[in-house]
């Protein structure tokens, strides 16, 4: 192979995505064409390639590396150039050259050896000195692991991930068993790791890629809603994945069963299901409390709850459906109920009458909902205090596990008489039995929440599997009061879960369907959210109008209108500072959503006068705005809720997607002063009753449809509810046998 040595002068081309690169490349001889991968390379940085010399049809000689090794500058000016280039985190240009004129040219030396001695430098303390130097050794480990790990064909962005796992094993450790990736790092799926295997020539036989490809196609199902999976569908999808015998995934779910990393259980005599273990323990444990607080005895109360009513309803000049009654008398006497009811049905005057009833009886209540928005919504509603049910149940985070806890639980239980959860059917399997595990017996839990609503996000389908069970106490609200009925909005939701079409387009109303060609789709829906709503009601495109789509791909899905509405809504400006990330631009000013739960990124809380000052986690379907990005620290700023500010190294980047344009499902907790949906073709699955219930009772104000009245019609006749394998129903059943048994 050829060698050059010289100075990276310009990166003409580089994917972020695997670290191909095309770049110059000066030399003492000649200035070259270099191309191919080049991880985690920046301009100014000297180093030595391997290759070969290629003539390419269109832009002629070129050198082809195969291996390539940075060379630590010894000059003034590399020193300079080296460290200003963006590849050491703190370090600019004006800092470099501040650094270089104190220590010339044993710089590096020092920076490496003892780099203690940075806090000579002006305007660097021992916090800021400590991080430069950690960055600059790092940076050195990484550049290494990263060349090593491109063999396996892993790429830059995931060789990052990888050491910041393992540090200094993550070659060894991967050698040893790549499908440990799958498990360990996020974003590594089997997939990926299956790539990695085949590189380093693991046998496609192996108990290793049969057990990882099981666990996968588990979580899978998982992934989809379910809490577990029929035994015969996990043995035929993880043989059509990996080319396998029957017989072999069976001997690979027998050993991981042995090894109690998943869970097998019969269910009758012809069907076996399989659990991965956390569903299997959190699905068992909620069974339990659930069936415990059902048959709880409550201390008796000696006062007239008749008599208490008529003063809280003369009091507040309302009057209550005997419904509504009935969920208040029931909230008293019961150690857990659910109250259920859709929009207009008095779910909100029914909770603050239960939390009136409660306060003159002296207990303690706490609020809660499964999101920032909705726990906000609460708040607002109420007038009190309401948490999400992270920050209720204290969410912490363990450095040694890596792993997210909570605080409260068994043995530090929520000190409370009573806890109400709003949007309860927002709720998948794993939180309901992390709340369920902080009640002590004696605390009253209120489950509210709209069961026709879409299921929640994650695995399992709570709400409707506790009503089924008909081991709990549930109100059913189903009266829609007067003043209600004169929103459409809250007239059609109810049409909609009925199976009937909505009623548009009335003059001074609330809901409006305009009808719409597929080629025009588009162009008429940027033009409602950027000028033609806003101007007739006064609104703010960004914060008071947000489009909803059944579907990420597609003219009309996610990607492609948030691309569209971010150029018209926050186009390009010179004082906008942007970051490039795979197929995404972030830009200041933009709408985002975090779309994974993080329990470990910190916030500041940018209000005064909030009584929490700081905190941690974000979560899945969080909207915020992009406050700054800073290119040399490698940081972007979002603030949440318009008081949480969060700091995003762009490592973290993934967890953010732009939202001028969310999928229903993502709305779910959510309400919006107007929501805007494209009503068009899509797969049968998507264009459902239900989601169209849940999209149009995202809105607070106003609903505005746009597309074809045919889909429309067959979104409201369509009540295919996709199937949840989820055993909390039939297990409460049991449970609640055995526990009578006793």
């Amino acid at each position: 192979m050829t060698e050059l040595q010289g100075k990276l002068i310009e990166i003409i081309y580089y994917n972020e995505a695997n670290g191909y690169t095309v770049a110059f490349l000066s030399c003492e001889e000649e200035d070259a064409t270099i191309v191919g991968i080049l991880p985690t390379i920046k301009e100014g940085e000297e180093v030595c390639v391997k290759g070969k010399w290629i003539m390419h049809p269109s832009y002629g000689r070129q050198f082809e590396l195969k291996e390539y090794r940075s060379i630590q500058p010894t000059s003034i000016d590399g020193i300079i150039s080296y460290l200003s280039s963006g590849i050491i985190k703190g370090i600019g240009e004006k800092m470099a050259n501040r650094i270089v004129e104190k220590f010339g040219e044993e710089t590096l030396e020092i920076m490496e050896q003892t780099p203690h001695r940075l806090i000579e430098i002006s305007g660097i303390g021992e916090a800021k000195a400590e991080s430069i130097a950690n960055a600059f050794q790092e940076q050195r480990e990484l550049k290494e692991i990263v060349f090593l790990l491109s063999q396996y064909g892993v790429t830059p962005v995931y060789a990052v991930k990888i050491y910041k796992k393992y540090g200094q094993l993550s070659v060894g450790l991967i050698q040893e068993n790549p499908y440990r990736l799958a498990d360990d790092i996020n974003g590594i799926g089997f997939k990926m790791a299956d790539q990695i295997a085949k590189s380093m020539g693991v046998p496609t036989d192996s108990m290793y890629r049969i057990q990882a490809a099981t666990k996968y196609v588990l979580n899978s199902f998982n992934g989809e809603g379910h809490t577990y999976a029929p035994m015969d569908m996990l043995i035929n999808r993880t043989k059509e994945l990996i080319n396998v015998t029957e017989e072999q995934v069976n001997d690979a779910i027998t050993n991981l069963a042995l090894e109690q990393k998943i869970h097998l259980e019969r269910v009758n005599t012809e069907n076996v299901i399989a659990y991965s273990m956390p569903y299997y323990y959190a699905e068992t444990n909620t069974c339990k409390r659930l069936v415990e607080l059902s048959q709880v005895t409550l201390e008796g109360n000696n006062i007239s709850l008749e008599e208490m009513l008529n003063d809280i309803t003369q009091k507040d000049g309302i009057e209550l459906a005997d419904k509504q009654k009935e969920a208040i008398c029931q909230a008293v006497e019961n150690g857990i109920m659910v109250i259920t009811g859709g929009p207009g049905t008095g779910k909100t005057t029914t909770i603050n009458t239960i939390i009136k009833v409660f306060e003159k009886l002296e207990k303690k209540i706490m609020l809660a909902a499964p999101t920032g928005r909705a726990s906000k919504r609460v708040s607002e509603a109420t007038g009190r205090e309401a948490k999400t049910i992270h920050r209720l149940l204290e969410m912490g985070f363990s450095d040694e596990s890596q792993e997210m806890s909570f605080i409260r639980n068994e043995e530090h239980p929520l000190e409370a008489d009573v806890v109400i959860i709003d949007e309860a059917s927002m709720i998948d399997i794993l939180l309901m039995n992390s709340l369920l595990k902080a009640i002590v017996l004696g605390t009253r839990v209120i489950l509210v929440g709209d069961v026709d609503q879409l299921p929640s996000v994650g695995a399992g389908n709570v709400l409707k599997d506790i009503i089924d069970s008909n081991i709990v106490k549930v109100v059913r609200l189903n009266e829609i009061f007067r003043q209600a009925q004169e929103s459409m909005i809250i007239v059609n939701a109810h049409r909609i879960n009925g199976g009937i079409l909505p009623i548009s387009n009335e003059k001074d109303k609330d809901f409006f369907f305009i009808r719409n060609k597929k080629e025009d789709m588009v162009n008429t829906l940027i033009s409602l959210v950027k000028d033609r709503l806003p101007k007739h009601y006064n609104l703010d495109s960004l914060k008071d109008i947000q489009m909803l789509t059944p579907m990420k791909k597609g003219e009309t899905g996610t990607i492609n209108l948030n691309k569209a509405l971010q150029a018209n809504l926050n186009p390009p400006g010179k004082w906008k500072a942007e970051k490039e990330y795979r197929d995404k631009c972030f830009r200041v000013g933009d709408k985002v959503m975090q779309i994974k739960n993080n329990y470990t990124l910190k916030w500041t809380n940018i209000k005064p006068e909030s009584d929490e000052e700081k905190g941690e986690g974000v979560f899945n379907g969080d909207i915020g705005y992009i406050h700054s990005i800073n290119v040399e620290d490698q940081e972007m700023t979002v603030i949440f809720d318009d008081n949480r500010l969060v700091i995003y190294d762009f490592s973290q980047l993934d967890e953010l997607e732009l939202a001028y344009c969310v999928t229903v499902h993502k709305s779910q907790g959510s309400e919006f002063s107007v929501v805007v949906m494209p009503i068009t073709w899509g797969p049968p699955m998507l264009l459902t009753r239900n989601l169209l219930y849940t999209a149009v009772t995202r809105a607070r104000n106003l609903v505005v449809l746009v597309g074809n009245e045919g889909y429309l019609q067959e979104m409201v006749q369509n009540n295919r509810i996709i199937e949840r394998y989820s055993g909390l129903s039939f297990r409460l059943k049991r449970f609640f046998d055995l526990h009578r048994l006793q």
